[in-house]
């Protein structure tokens, strides 16, 4: 079978795992899976809730509910031109989702650029928040520089031009380099999916608009800043120690200077960790929310 078929099959699946609601008239995709306490994940760029599948379902087998989105103009959700692409909308459109799903309080798992808008969620919801658990992100919005490989994005011409280089070869070398370990040790038209599920209807256009969209004013850094800083919930960092773009000397010692007791797990790993250490990420998660549980 041509790996085009294979990868087709891939996001049939996950598509059919998952469900859709429709929040200030877009249709937003998301898997939803187990019972007991809401955790809700938030992915970064150029990624979508198929990065969390294996997470949300090792958290359902634990006993617990593990819920992931796409956000708008990634993944499966609506991609439309009008809409803004901002971290604090992105923020204001996860509440929106949690509150049609009736989740009063929810434990958050957040990557990447999923830390702004799962932060900014959490600034607005101190009381609803419950945990959070930070994976390979940033904190510092204001002063944060995309790493060198992301910046043609920014740029109006050259990132059209960049996205159009993206394929499963060279997506699968770039993982190679800044995502995962071992791209061997995971099935190929998985990984080749982000590709599809990146590009879809609109060929990543929204895509570009987010990466030209970051919120890094000073009143955001703030607010973000904020969610962390002595937080009336407890926070977790794990941290794939090998990832190239936001490094574990840098980036996490950010979050841990912002909330100092909150306790830190490395694995051999990149920035993707979520592919590699599904089942690790997971059991770090539940021990968390059980802590929290029992009190």
């Amino acid at each position: 079978m041509e790996m085009e078929e294979m990868v087709k099959r891939v996001i049939h699946e996950h598509e059919r795992s998952g469900k859709y609601a429709l929040i200030d008239g877009l249709k937003i995709f998301y898997l939803d899976k187990g019972e007991g306490e809401p955790i809700f994940c938030i992915h970064g760029v150029p990624t979508s809730s198929f990065l969390y599948r294996n997470i949300v379902n090792n958290i359902a087998a634990k006993g617990h509910r593990g819920i992931a989105l796409d956000l708008p103009g990634l993944g499966l959700s609506s991609r439309p031109e009008e809409f803004e692409y901002l971290f604090s909308n992105f923020a204001r459109l996860c509440q929106k989702l949690l509150d049609h799903l009736g989740i009063v309080q929810f434990h958050l798992v957040i990557h990447d650029i999923g830390a702004p808008i799962g932060l900014a969620l959490a600034a607005a919801n101190q009381e609803r928040v419950k945990s959070i658990t930070v994976l390979n992100s940033m904190l510092d919005i204001k002063n944060f520089t995309k790493p060198l490989p992301m910046r043609p994005f920014e740029k109006p011409l050259l990132g059209e031009a960049e996205l159009a280089t993206l394929n499963y070869t060279t997506w699968k070398l770039m993982l190679k380099y800044s995502g995962v370990e071992d791209t061997d040790t995971l099935p190929e038209a998985e990984l080749s999916a982000y590709m599809d599920l990146l590009k879809r209807e609109d060929g990543g256009k929204a895509f570009l608009k987010i990466m030209r969209n970051f919120e890094q004013t000073e009143g955001f850094s703030r607010l973000c800043y904020s969610a962390v800083h002595n937080a009336p919930y407890p926070i977790q960092l794990i941290w794939g120690k090998n990832d190239r773009f936001l490094d574990y000397d840098t980036y996490a010692q950010d979050f841990l200077k912002a909330a100092p007791q909150a306790k830190a797990y490395t694995v051999e790993s990149k920035h993707f960790l979520q592919e590699e250490f599904p089942g690790f990420i997971a059991e770090k998660v539940v021990e968390l929310v059980e802590q929290e549980t029992a009190r």
